[in-house]
């Protein structure tokens, strides 16, 4: 079921600029539409203490998009080429998040189909700044105390990140460039290899460069979070052990629950929690799918978490959903020779049914409150619950950002 069109004249953002005159306009998804058909079983009492949970915590997101994808996929490229690209900021409001790992749709094309290259990356992060600089609550995350003061203001922060650091080529001083305009997370490698390591999509395992070695020691000291989500399961190992401080896996799952390349080994998510690292889980179609649930839903994704739990700790595990707003598997077919998709989602021989949606976490506007919900109905504390909705991320990045 496609997403229905919305006006282009309810665009949030870049409102300095003349819509259809200074850049084209497309129609957008519908930021307001749900296809989820997940309703928790609350009563009374649980409902009410899930909205307790989520006024009186810090709620992030370890990975999102939250910008608003074209009603029709063929409008795509146009899109993603001319970088005014729309943000749901009404949706996030209500969304209970406190912040959110903004990873753009960074590793994408701009001028080159084969990815982002530095003038791509730079001109995508300064129209970022530029849109949110021009917006009433929404703040730019600097550092630990911005996301505390957005909880206690009633906004939401955006943590700049990029999922790949390819655009930065064999310059480790670009590192620092991004460091000033505000980037905060990095991923070292996405699907193909790069400059600092292999990825998830390809053949062989060369593990972390030389060079990629040295831009961890740099991002480390910078203050620059290291995220390992699509990176091979040698460069994730290598990289959690060159770093000096706790490395992130932002967006992944377990490969222990369901087996294929863009899952993490138990060996490397063990590794992430005995340095301190967090992971955050997966929600993007058609990856943490599970063997107890192969269609692909909330329950599916809490497969993943309950494993992570017993094997990592529930003091490293949160939750990085991946998700944006609009048809993700129609975006999916649109950009996938881009991404390599195919070859870090095979599960092999493993059955699986397609899904439109992964239900219940379909956007970010109502992430938080299901896996609240979720969590309350299965049992977990307080303590717990709020340790995974954003404590642990923020122990994180009080050790990690300067």
């Amino acid at each position: 079921m496609p997403y229905p069109p919305a006006n282009p004249s309810d665009y949030e953002s870049f409102p300095y600029l003349r819509r259809g005159v200074d850049y084209t306009t497309v129609d957008l998804a519908d930021p307001g539409f749900r296809r989820s058909a997940y309703e928790p079983a609350l009563d009374e009492t649980r409902s009410a203490r899930v909205q307790r949970l989520l006024e009186n915590n810090v709620i992030i997101s370890f990975h999102d998009h939250p910008q608003l994808l074209p009603s029709d996929m063929s409008d795509v490229p146009d899109y993603l080429r001319d970088q005014q690209l729309s943000t749901a900021y009404t949706e996030l409001r209500r969304s209970g998040m406190t912040a959110v790992f903004d990873n753009w749709f960074g590793i994408l094309g701009g001028t080159s189909r084969s990815g982002w290259k530095w003038d791509d990356l730079v001109t995508a992060l300064g129209m970022r700044l530029a849109d949110l600089a021009h917006q009433d609550g929404p703040v730019l995350a600097r550092g630990v105390q911005d996301i505390l003061d957005a909880k206690s203001r009633g906004q939401v922060a955006f943590v700049m990140g990029t999922e790949s650091s390819g655009a930065i080529e064999n310059e480790l001083d670009r590192i620092d460039v991004l460091y000033g305009f505000g980037v905060r997370q990095m991923g070292l490698v996405y699907a193909d290899s790069n400059s600092l390591g292999s990825g998830q999509a390809e053949p062989g395992d060369g593990g972390l460069t030389m060079f990629g070695h040295r831009a961890v020691q740099r991002m480390n000291a910078l203050g620059i979070l290291i995220d390992v989500s699509h990176a091979s399961d040698q460069t994730t190992l290598d990289a959690i052990r060159v770093s000096e401080k706790p490395v992130a896996i932002t967006h992944a799952g377990a490969r222990g629950v369901w087996p294929i390349p863009r899952m993490k080994t138990d060996a490397a998510l063990k590794a992430c929690a005995e340095r301190g690292g967090v992971l955050g889980l997966e929600a993007a179609p058609h990856t943490t799918v599970s063997h107890e649930h192969r269609t692909h839903t909330i329950d599916s994704v809490m497969d993943h978490f309950t494993y992570a739990v017993d094997l990592m700790g529930i003091e490293h595990v949160a939750f990085g959903p991946d998700s944006l707003f609009g048809d993700h598997v129609g975006f999916h077919h649109a950009i996938s020779g881009n991404l390599s998709l195919s070859a870090m989602l095979d599960p092999g021989d493993l059955e699986y049914q397609r899904v439109s949606h992964v239900d219940g976490l379909e956007n970010p506007a109502e992430n938080f409150r299901n896996i609240t919900s979720w969590l309350v109905t299965h049992g977990y504390s307080d303590s717990e619950i709020a340790a995974v909705l954003g404590g642990n991320i923020l122990r994180l990045l009080k050790e990690v950002w300067r």
